[in-house]
């Protein structure tokens, strides 16, 4: 397959590199195009007040195109611009840190694979439930093993399919779980610190109560050791509501 291979920890981080040398070991023809720098909980951010600049990086048998610019922004430009046909996948990751529940809103990582699915590509977001990950090459081969399984073609448009691992070797993680995400809500706070100079800084921390986890969506499944895959659809009407508020307002008063 031809890959668009792109991330949100930037260009230099270990599960992109990872991703890229089991995709090129397996074959696949793939391009790299992702941050310079970090652009994590960037969301679907992009640049329009300045211009983009792009850098070459060929390093210890890699080949790739870093962006001065966001996740978003290196999928709009590889696609529009950079690349001379289009991808048959969009691979975003392997992210450093999780991207269950409402991280798939903040997360640069599920929004560079969201960008692709927009302009109609399959995609697949990848991420691992660890924070400082040093070697992911048995998480990538797996990975990489599971594109070939998934069936593409059969896929609604637009669809997004996010894969997590746990934080654990992969001979110790439990089977694969395709489940839903989970609709519990982070309880978000801030550290109150001071500078050198005795002035406040405030530094955002926070967790998803454990009482609101349900134990068959993917943060309480990637917890007990699975790896877990969630289909995702960007479409965010509420039916429901629609539906009563046009009967409300049917009437005009």
């Amino acid at each position: 397959m031809r890959i668009l291979l792109a991330n949100d920890d930037g260009i230099q981080a270990v599960g992109l590199r990872s991703l890229y040398f089991a995709l090129v070991e397996a074959g696949h023809d793939v391009r790299v195009v992702a941050p310079v720098a970090e652009q994590s909980a960037v969301g679907h951010a992009v640049t329009l007040s300045m211009p983009l600049r792009v850098k070459e990086f060929r390093e210890n048998g890699f080949r790739g195109q870093g962006v001065y610019g966001t996740p978003v922004d290196c999928v709009k430009l590889a696609l529009s611009t950079l690349l001379d046909a289009a991808p048959d996948l969009v691979l975003s990751g392997i992210n450093a840190g999780a991207n269950v529940g409402v991280d798939i809103l903040y997360s640069g990582t599920v929004s560079a694979a969201t960008e692709g699915a927009l302009m109609e590509i399959p995609s697949m977001a990848v991420s691992v439930d660890d924070f400082n990950p040093v070697d992911l090459s048995a998480q990538a081969n797996y990975c990489v093993r599971l594109l070939s399984r998934i069936p593409w073609a059969e896929l609604p448009k637009k669809c997004v399919v996010n894969l997590n691992f746990p934080a654990c070797p992969m001979d110790k993680a439990h089977e694969l779980v395709v489940c839903p995400h989970t609709r519990a809500s982070y309880r978000d706070w801030y550290d109150t610190r001071t500078d050198p100079r005795g002035r406040f800084y405030y530094w955002l921390d926070g967790a998803i109560p454990p009482e609101r986890i349900s134990p068959d969506r993917d943060r309480a499944l990637l917890t007990r050791g699975h790896v877990t895959l969630t289909p995702l659809h960007f479409d965010f009407t509420d039916r429901d509501a629609m539906d009563m508020l046009a009967r409300n307002l049917a009437t005009p008063r």
